[in-house]
């Protein structure tokens, strides 16, 4: 079967359109001296184009650590045949000439992000981030809401930013404002990493806001040792006071006197607690290991 003819190469900010006769001078000579990213695709497939998007957002983030290169396969399938392409999209990472990594299929952009920052370190605004992370851990939220608002200004695709800034809207007590921001999360994005927790944190400040006064739940937990539902209740009131350390042993104790209570509710609140405190916070790895020690012994 005769080859379509070679058409001519388009570029963009971000990407470049490759063909069999220009591939080894698009990516494997240029991946000598940089990362290249290959985005083999079809103009039918869907999922490609959802995809291009996220790719090209972190494409330049990196700010020109790496380049995108793309490949209709339906025009030039020879390459693709090669290497193994099997479904698409798929996107595969060249340096020093060879392919070295890959992903098929519509990832998150914080994971695209992740896969890239695996080649090339930390993208632009990693300092950034790290500074608004630290403001809203050191318990300065209105400082974080304005860091993240301001990346998010850069990159509305950013969905780290998006996740802190909905957390730091939690930590304010704007929780309408929360609530309309988690609205805003791309469809297929829900259950990313970086939007999870925040979904958690809000979920806990609902209930937070209709559990009662802690004074009265520790009175009510002082007066029937067994009233689990008040020692729930208190866990949740002290995690949207900060007091995460006593709010975690509240669930332990629950689980230590009757783990199955309630279709092991108490367990499942530590789990969405961990899960909105974040899996590397020094108060989840030691509640883990407190956790682990009681189901486990």
């Amino acid at each position: 079967m005769a080859q379509p003819a070679e058409r001519p190469i388009k570029s963009d900010a971000t990407g470049k359109a490759t063909a069999t006769a220009t591939f080894a001078a698009d990516v494997l000579s240029e991946s000598a001296h940089q990362p290249v990213l290959v985005d083999f695709w079809a103009p039918w497939c869907e999922p490609c184009k959802q995809l291009r998007p996220a790719l090209e957002n972190v494409v330049k983030a990196a700010s020109g650590k790496i380049k995108l290169v793309t490949m209709n396969i339906d025009e030039h399938p020879e390459i693709a045949g090669r290497l193994g392409v099997r479904s698409i999209p798929a996107v595969i990472a060249f340096q020093k000439s060879q392919p070295i990594d890959g992903f098929v299929g519509v990832l998150p952009e914080s994971q695209i992000r992740g896969f890239v920052e695996r080649l090339i370190g930390p993208l632009g605004n990693e300092d950034a981030r790290a500074t608004a992370e630290a403001a809203l851990a050191s318990g300065d939220a209105a400082g974080a809401a304005e860091k993240f608002a301001a990346l998010l200004g850069d990159d509305p695709g950013d969905l780290a930013a998006l996740g802190g800034l909905i957390k730091s809207s939690v930590a304010l007590g704007e929780l309408v404002t929360a609530e309309n921001l988690l609205k805003q999360i791309p469809s297929g994005a829900e259950n990313d990493l970086s939007i999870a927790p925040a979904r958690a944190a809000l979920e806990n400040a609902r209930r937070a806001a209709s559990v009662g006064d802690v004074t009265e739940l520790e009175r009510r937990v002082a007066a029937e040792q067994n009233d689990h539902q008040a020692r729930l209740d208190l866990a949740v009131a002290l995690n949207a006071r900060g007091r995460r350390e006593e709010a975690a042993d509240t669930l332990l104790e629950i689980i230590k006197r009757d783990r199955a209570w309630a279709d092991g509710a108490a367990r499942k609140q530590l789990l969405q607690f961990f899960e909105a405190w974040g899996n590397m916070d020094p108060v989840t790895i030691a509640v883990r290991r407190k956790l682990s020690t009681l189901l486990f012994s």
